[in-house]
């Protein structure tokens, strides 16, 4: 029997419509949600995605600024421009496109944003945040698996889950969430030996190796969950189409359900990028208008960081 079919462009659909009316809300008690996505350089990659996060907010109603710098970009220019925007009260949440050029250090990009406007989750605070389950900010691409699981209403608790590849941004993360969940959670890498008997093991696997088609059916176990957050673009007879990490064509006979590529977890990227970032507003605001709580060790923890206002603390 094929397998399920997640769609994430349905999906992020849904979520988006969800978010509109929650930041009509918001923009009706006078708080108008403002996002800044710097670029740097003409990756042509990174252009599309920046267009689509910045569309995406504006489609919802958030303000969104961009800012497009070229390639030669001191990184004392942007680092001076990372803390004005840090300063500037009408913007809640601040993006910096990766990968940047060589000369710029992207960790010290990274840990210049403020904690409490960095909407990718990737400073040491929010993923210390995450690591002990009190997360401010979920990163997007984790975040939008996790929702795909939930969108089919799978038993995560107890089962295993084998992520292949250990990146900051989706496999470390990935990682967390799962574990948090209650999933027993094994994470393979570049180095990892036998690859195919984790795999196999995995009721529920989570591919992201930027190599096209590595994972094949024989590596998938029979009634699986497969997330593959790859993107690769690969020619063809002259045109270029997208394809993930997993083949998909032999895995979806396999696999119980499986995301496509495209039209898998791309959408649903940016679309929890709507969902993840206005932790700057106050915790009530948080909790009712978009959805996931933020728990009270997540709240004391932001107070200790400086992250949000005492009065969302209730003191």
């Amino acid at each position: 029997m094929p397998a399920q079919i997640i769609d994430g462009n349905q999906l992020a659909k849904q979520i988006r419509v969800d978010i509109a009316t929650r930041v009509a809300i918001l923009t009706a008690k006078g708080i108008k949600p403002g996002l800044a996505v710097i670029l740097i350089g003409e990756d042509p990659a990174s252009q599309v995605y920046v267009r689509n996060k910045v569309k995406a907010c504006e489609d919802v109603g958030m303000f969104s600024l961009l800012e497009k710098k070229p390639a030669d970009t001191t990184e004392a220019s942007l680092l001076q421009r990372i803390a004005e925007l840090n300063a500037d009260p009408n913007i809640h949440g601040i993006l910096v496109q990766l990968p940047l050029p060589k000369h710029i250090d992207s960790h010290r990009v990274i840990e210049a944003i403020a904690p409490e406007k960095d909407v990718d989750g990737f400073h040491v605070a929010n993923a210390g945040a995450l690591m002990i389950g009190a997360p401010l900010f979920r990163p997007c691409t984790p975040y939008g698996c996790m929702k795909m699981l939930e969108s089919i209403d799978y038993p995560i608790r107890g089962a295993r889950a084998v992520i292949v590849g250990a990146s900051n941004i989706v496999g470390k993360p990935m990682a967390m969430l799962l574990l948090q969940a209650g999933a027993t959670v094994t994470i393979c890498n570049s180095k990892t030996k036998d690859l195919s008997a984790h795999t196999r093991d995995a009721d529920i696997l989570v591919v992201a190796t930027g190599k096209a088609k590595m994972i094949t059916a024989n590596m998938v176990k029979p009634g699986a969950v497969v997330i593959d957050v790859g993107i690769n673009r690969i020619e063809r007879d002259g045109k270029v189409k997208l394809v993930g990490d997993v083949h998909f064509e032999s895995a979806s006979k396999v696999a119980g359900a499986i995301t496509p590529v495209p039209g898998g977890i791309g959408p649903m990227t940016t679309a929890m990028l709507l969902v993840t970032w206005p932790a700057t507003f106050d915790v009530v605001v948080t909790e009712n208008l978009f959805g996931d709580i933020l728990s009270d060790e997540a709240a004391v923890l932001a107070g200790s960081l400086g992250m949000l206002p005492s009065a969302s603390l209730g003191a």
